[in-house]
């Protein structure tokens, strides 16, 4: 446990890009239209406070220059769907798509052993990252329970369907949409592309479980597989 602990404070630190307090601070995010979007999956090996001060110097300084921009980072506090609980939670951003493309062409010729060190530190790293279609701006507020949901679909007409009926299900149970991203673009080697991923907030637990009752109600036709956080 104390390791877990030391490995987070050591990814909030430099990869998170500032040290937040998730129990007694809300953490905001803003998006212009046409700026990038990244969601991270990680979980870090005992090797990461070690390893990661010449990984900052090389593959996380060339992504600042190349228009990475730091956000506040969230922590997976419990699996509540699936069987994958990564242990950080990245919502980050990136000045345009062009800029994002260009670190993924170009972080090889200037750190060769860029994928060697991602695996020394991180037992599990994936990546889904989207083009904003238009300003945006969220908040996660510690005093809430928010959580991030990812849908594979089945069937197209009939997720699409399933879609609607469980943001309606969430809606009418006090559920309050904070993100909806679709048509996701990832990479070799960090694949994760979720036909849907949504952020939501409850009031209080006793608020999400009773939603969670209803939408099992809803069967999983249309689904091919899901996972559910709740994030902090």
């Amino acid at each position: 446990m104390k390791q877990t602990k030391l490995v987070l404070v050591f990814t909030v630190i430099f990869l998170g890009g500032l040290l937040v307090n998730a129990q007694s601070k809300t953490k905001k995010w803003d998006f212009k239209k046409g700026e990038v979007l990244d969601i991270l999956l990680f979980n870090g090996k005992p090797e990461l406070p070690k390893l990661f001060p010449r990984y900052k110097e090389t593959a996380f300084a060339f992504a600042l220059e190349k228009g990475y921009q730091p956000q506040p980072l969230l922590a997976v506090a419990e699996t509540t769907q699936g069987g994958y609980q990564p242990g950080t939670y990245v919502i980050a951003k990136w000045t345009d798509l062009a800029s994002r493309k260009n670190f993924l062409h170009e972080i090889i010729a200037k750190v060769p052993d860029f994928h060697e060190q991602r695996r020394a530190m991180w037992s599990s790293f994936n990546l889904a990252y989207y083009v904003m279609t238009k300003d945006i701006s969220f908040e996660v507020n510690p005093d809430k329970i928010v959580v991030a949901t990812s849908y594979w679909k089945d069937d197209t007409e009939t997720f699409i369907n399933f879609k609607k009926e469980w943001l309606k299900t969430a809606k009418n149970n006090g559920g309050k949409v904070l993100l909806e991203l679709n048509d996701p673009m990832s990479t070799v080697g960090y694949m994760y592309k979720p036909d849907f991923i949504v952020l939501t907030e409850w009031n209080d637990r006793a608020a999400f479980d009773a939603f969670s009752k209803e939408s099992t109600k809803m069967g999983e036709k249309g689904i091919q597989n899901v996972n559910q956080f709740i994030i902090k």
